[in-house]
């Protein structure tokens, strides 16, 4: 299978999306290359081939308009990734987790089904393959403390300040 690259810029840094034909997203993060991404994607939907685009449409224009402001770009956007039961139910839940609202390792794992598998639903956000629009930056340490992220804490402290209530007055949010 062929999957289509691009590498936008962001506040946060280049941002690198791996794309499949039908325009689901398999992987994506703050990174100018795939080396960082491929190796997250599931064996059975990893491409065979990459293209490199300027531009992947819907994609490209989430990245960029989420960055902007308008934090709901990301929420249509197709995603699709494979990792067992427990973490494809822990993958789809983040997706509900609102911009602003961020969860504790422990309400995530209460939201994906298990309440006492705090490991395991951490051990999903560490998993993503397809960041930002699977937003695993949401899930942060009871007490409030950011927590780990994949592309920097400083990167992961971007992100929450960038959704916060009241912190950009041109994001928009609409209620899920």
């Amino acid at each position: 299978m062929t999957a289509y690259v691009s590498t936008v810029d962001t506040p946060i840094g280049p941002f690198t999306a791996v794309v499949a034909a039908d325009g689901a997203v398999l992987a994506s993060g703050w990174t100018g290359t795939t080396d960082d991404l491929l190796p997250r994607v599931s064996p059975s939907l990893r491409p065979t081939a990459l293209t490199t685009r300027r531009d992947l449409g819907r994609v490209t224009r989430a990245v960029r308009d989420y960055h902007a402001g308008d934090l709901t770009a990301i929420d249509d956007v197709p995603v699709r990734q494979r990792a067992g039961d427990f973490m494809d139910r822990a993958l789809a839940v983040l997706r509900d987790v609102r911009a602003g609202e961020p969860v504790s390792y422990a309400e995530y794992a209460g939201l994906a089904g298990r309440p006492s598998a705090v490991r395991a639903a951490a051990s999903a956000c560490a998993r993503n393959a397809a960041t930002l629009f699977v937003p695993c930056h949401r899930v942060i340490r009871s007490g409030g403390a950011i927590g780990a992220f994949r592309w920097g804490v400083d990167a992961k402290r971007w992100l929450l300040n960038h959704e916060a209530p009241g912190q950009d007055g041109s994001a928009s949010r609409s209620p899920r």
